[in-house]
């Protein structure tokens, strides 16, 4: 992704947009484009966060400001939002914080849509902050082309496979067509549109020829991996709230900025105030309880599986899932839930190569949950669980996952992913090595 800044934006998000784009690196046919930072479609209204044209689709980035950060955000399109619980509300008739940036998105892709080539699509991102770590959309939402998210890396990459892509991409000529019309002075070559992902020709696309899929992110081997039995992850009894679907109409916005803010938030001081009496009043008779970590520090201690010896990287728990699954298995996630996931990374060496080994494990509420979402993690291309190492910077040489083997096992409730790539090098899917590391990580102990 080459990120190009214009103009500042008025939201305090927009910081995040751009660092979340510039994270997203080398271009590819996948994760490639032009970002366009502070792009103004409309003269008339101030820029937004950002346009980036990809070659299978272009989103539309505009910001949302929440009053202050929240763990979980219920954001359907329509209707109400809710931060932590607390109902978020405004003086008039306003629905909700998006409903101005869905009408200036609207806008946007209005004016846009001439320029843009007829077979690519556009999608909208309403990029939320100051922070929120997980977010829930309807399904109903979800099967369109707008996506809430707080921008990362993992959440636009999870976005982007979550979006119908076009059939075949744009050109690097038509491309830059696009471009000049918002930036006319970015002077980008055809060699730079190149290496961002536009490398179809200009008799492939007129034609309409076979269309240029996605290269899919795994496959699944040809036949299973002889294995050790699954070591199943400890009870989890906290389940993640169902969210219902909601009617995917759009309300109108309000003309002026509204201020957002949380119902009770008053009464949320108060009774912290409260709580902090009784901590201070009942002194060091009680026994002080934490909440553990969600990431916990490893000193790496070989463990041996299937004649492989495993050294862990990394090693944590988590009370929901989809806030670091990406593609089709975030929205399932988002839309089903989970009890409970537990991820590892590790680190192998298999005939002399080092292997990084990315392990999760995510508990259901029944079976037949657990076999359904198996299912889908088992189709190539729907998506995965983001490597726990790689997230908290514990690699000491961040492995490249594109072509990673993959392999997967379930046990009652619980279903066990794992990928398994070179270090230092290109990974094969069906590449024996991995394979075998993939399969014995199956019995590999995470805690």
């Amino acid at each position: 992704m080459r990120l190009i800044r214009l103009e500042r934006q008025p939201s305090r998000v927009a910081d995040d947009v751009r660092a979340a784009l510039a994270a997203l690196g080398r271009g590819d046919y996948f994760a490639g484009g032009i970002a366009l930072a502070g792009a103004r479609p409309l003269p008339d209204r101030p820029p937004i966060e950002a346009i980036v044209v990809m070659p299978t689709v272009v989103l539309v980035v505009i910001g949302v400001d929440l009053p202050d950060p929240a763990i979980r955000l219920e954001a359907p399109l329509t209707g109400q939002w809710k931060a932590d619980g607390w109902p978020l509300v405004a003086d008039g008739d306003v629905v909700n914080p998006a409903a101005d940036a869905l009408a200036l998105a609207d806008a946007v892709i209005e004016r846009l849509r001439p320029d843009v080539p007829e077979h690519l699509p556009i999608a909208t991102i309403l990029a939320v902050g100051p922070f929120v770590e997980e977010i829930e959309q309807p399904p109903a939402d979800l099967a369109g082309n707008v996506r809430v998210l707080f921008p990362t890396q993992n959440s636009l990459l999870a976005a982007i496979a979550s979006l119908t892509p076009a059939p075949w991409p744009c050109t690097p000529a038509q491309a830059r067509a696009l471009i000049d019309t918002l930036a006319p002075d970015t002077g980008l070559t055809g060699d730079e549109l190149a290496a961002e992902g536009f490398t179809v020709t200009e008799e492939s696309a007129t034609v309409k020829l076979a269309p240029v899929k996605p290269r899919p992110r795994r496959h699944r081997p040809a036949a299973p991996a002889a294995v050790p039995p699954i070591v199943p992850p400890a009870e989890v009894t906290m389940p993640v709230p169902r969210i219902a679907a909601a009617a995917p109409a759009r309300a109108v916005p309000a003309s002026a900025p509204v201020p957002w803010r949380p119902v009770a938030a008053i009464a949320v001081a108060l009774v912290l105030l409260a709580v902090v009496l009784v901590v201070v009043t009942t002194g060091g008779d009680g026994e002080t309880v934490t909440a553990p970590p969600t990431t916990t520090a490893v000193t790496p201690a070989p463990q041996a599986v299937a004649g492989i010896e495993f050294t862990k990287r990394a090693s944590g728990t988590e009370r929901t899932c989809a806030a670091r699954a990406y593609g089709d298995l975030q929205a399932r996630l988002q839309a089903s839930g989970c009890a409970g996931m537990e991820r590892g990374s590790f680190e192998a060496t298999v005939d002399g190569r080092a292997v990084a080994v990315s392990v999760a494990v995510l508990t259901f509420g029944s079976d037949e949950q657990a076999t359904a979402f198996k299912q889908l993690a088992d189709t190539p291309g729907s998506g995965g669980i983001a490597d726990l190492a790689t997230e908290t910077h514990q690699w000491p040489r961040e492995p490249d996952t594109a072509g990673a083997a993959y392999q997967s096992a379930i046990s009652g409730p619980a279903v066990r992913l794992v990928l398994a790539a070179y270090v230092d090098g290109q990974s094969s899917p069906d590449d024996p090595a991995l394979l075998r590391a993939a399969g014995a990580a199956l019995g590999v102990r995470i805690s």
